[in-house]
């Protein structure tokens, strides 16, 4: 793995964390505590360790894999890996601002299952090129799975209400 496409997939999966991070922070001093919420929400603290730990696995992972691919002479395959990323990112940076920027519940849920989608996509694509970067990836999109059920159940425990974010 070479640096410089290290320091890119870092500077690109920071720049999705900020854009959730800053939307964020507010909804959860504000609105999202009085949320009804399913019992298996896990404590508030455990949300930004485990993004923080995917995070850092994704810019690791993903540039193994482009170092990897552009060794092995597969431009084509790199390009695609890069746009399957870049989608990835928009759309992890977008679930945070319809949740917690929104407050759009029901539409969050969905955007929650494309980012899975994306994200099953992403480890296999990984795990395609590097059997051990993809194993790595696998805990993404189990989150992400994860977070889809939580996004779901928020949804359904608090459907028939306002939207829960300021207008």
């Amino acid at each position: 793995m070479r640096i410089s496409t290290l320091i890119g997939t870092s500077l690109a999966t920071a720049a999705a964390a900020a854009i959730g991070s800053v939307v964020t922070k507010p909804a959860v001093e504000t609105w999202y505590p009085k949320l009804a919420k399913p019992s298996f929400v896990p404590p508030n603290w455990a949300f930004p360790l485990a993004w923080t730990s995917l995070y850092a696995d994704l810019a690791v992972t993903s540039a193994v894999t482009l170092d990897d691919l552009a060794d092995d002479g597969d431009h084509e395959q790199r390009q695609r890996y890069l746009a399957a990323l870049g989608a990835n990112l928009v759309l992890n940076g977008g679930w945070s601002w319809i949740y917690f920027g929104r407050g759009a519940l029901g539409t969050a849920s969905v955007a929650a299952a494309a980012l899975t989608v994306s994200s099953a996509d992403l480890a296999r694509r990984t795990a395609r090129t590097n059997r051990t970067a993809g194993a790595a990836l696998a805990a993404y999109p189990a989150w992400c799975a994860f977070a889809t059920v939580l996004s779901t159940s928020a949804w359904w425990l608090n459907r028939g209400r306002r939207s829960p974010a300021p207008a």
